[in-house]
C-alpha cells in the first residue's frame, strides 16, 4: 500500500509508522488514516502507462474463487447434493428466490438469474476481501470497479426498455409520462428523465462504493490507533480502540453482504420496471 514514511516535516513521524505511539513525539493528527490508504503502487508497470495493481489483483483472484466454487459445486451435480454443492445452491436459490423470483417474478425472471448471481456473488467477494487476512481491502472502495458494475445493469436496462417498448414506449417509461398530470406534466417529465438516466445510475455506484470506502477507513483508524496509543496512559484508550476494530469488524462483514444484496435488489427494480407495461 502506498503510504509515506514520514511527513513533511522531516522531526515528525506518522501515526501509522510502527515506532510512532502516543507521548512518544510523534503526531496522529498530522496525517490521519486517509485517501493515502487507497493508493497502491503498481506490482507491474507505473502509473504513466499500463500497470496491475493490488486491486487488480485481488479482482482477479475473486473471479477466479468465484468460477472455482461453482464449477466445483455444479461442475458434476448430484441428485443428492454433497456439502459443497449443498452451500452452492442454497446461495444461488437466495439469490434466485429471494431477489429474482421477489422482484422480477419467476416467469419473466428466469432469464435473468445468472446475470443476477453473478453480480451478487462477484460485489459481496470483491468487498469481502476487507476483512481477508493479507488483503485487507475491499476491491469496490475504489470507484471505478461500481461504475463499471452499475454501467453493466445501465446498459441491460436502457437496451431492454427500448426492446420490450420501442422508442415512444420506453421515452414514456423513462420520463414516467402521465397525461393526468396536466400543466405540471412537462416538469416532471423532465425530472424523471434525469433522474432514470443520469441520477439512478450514479446514485447505484456510489451507494456501494460510498458505503465501503467509509467502512475500510473506519477500520484503518481504529486499527491504527489501538497501536498508536499503545503507550503509558493511552493503553486504556488502545483497549478501547482495539474493542471497536473488533465491532467495526463484525459490522463490516454484515454490511459487506448487504451491500451485495442491495446492489442486486435494485439491478432486479430497475429490470422490472424496464419490463413492466406503462400505463
Amino acid at each position: 500500500m502506498k503510504e509515506p514514511a514520514v511527513s513533511a516535516d522531516p522531526t515528525q513521524t506518522l501515526a501509522f509508522d510502527t515506532s510512532c505511539h502516543l507521548f512518544s513525539g510523534c503526531g496522529f493528527d498530522t496525517v490521519a488514516p486517509g485517501l493515502h490508504s487507497f493508493l497502491f503502487e503498481p506490482l507491474w508497470g507505473d502509473t504513466n502507462g499500463l500497470y496491475f495493481n493490488k486491486p487488480m489483483l485481488l479482482a482477479l483472484l475473486g473471479s477466479i474463487i468465484i468460477v472455482g466454487f461453482f464449477w466445483a459445486a455444479f461442475g458434476k451435480a448430484k441428485v443428492i447434493p454433497g456439502k459443497l454443492q449443498m452451500v452452492a445452491e442454497t446461495g444461488y436459490d437466495f439469490v434466485r428466490r429471494g431477489v429474482v423470483y421477489e422482484t422480477i417474478g419467476k416467469k419473466e425472471g428466469e432469464k435473468y438469474v445468472p446475470l443476477v448471481v453473478s453480480l451478487f456473488f462477484f460485489v459481496w467477494m470483491m468487498n469481502l476481501w476487507s476483512i481477508i487476512p493479507v488483503a485487507q481491502f475491499p476491491v469496490t472502495a475504489i470507484i471505478a470497479y461500481p461504475i463499471v458494475l452499475a454501467a453493466i445493469v445501465y446498459i441491460v436496462w436502457v437496451s431492454l426498455t427500448f426492446k420490450r417498448h420501442g422508442f415512444v414506449g420506453a421515452f414514456k417509461n423513462f420520463t414516467g409520462y402521465d397525461k393526468s398530470l396536466g400543466p405540471v406534466l412537462p416538469l416532471a417529465m423532465t425530472i424523471e428523465f434525469f433522474s432514470n438516466l443520469l441520477v439512478r445510475p450514479f446514485t447505484h455506484a456510489v451507494r456501494l462504493f460510498a458505503n465501503m470506502f467509509a467502512g475500510h477507513t473506519l477500520l484503518v483508524l481504529f486499527t491504527i490507533a489501538s497501536w498508536y496509543m499503545l503507550n503509558g496512559i493511552g493503553i486504556a484508550y488502545s483497549g478501547v480502540s482495539f474493542v471497536m476494530t473488533i465491532v467495526m469488524t463484525a459490522f463490516e462483514l454484515f454490511i459487506q453482504a448487504v451491500q451485495a444484496y442491495v446492489f442486486v435488489l435494485l439491478t432486479c427494480s430497475y429490470i422490472q420496471g424496464a419490463l413492466a407495461e406503462h400505463h
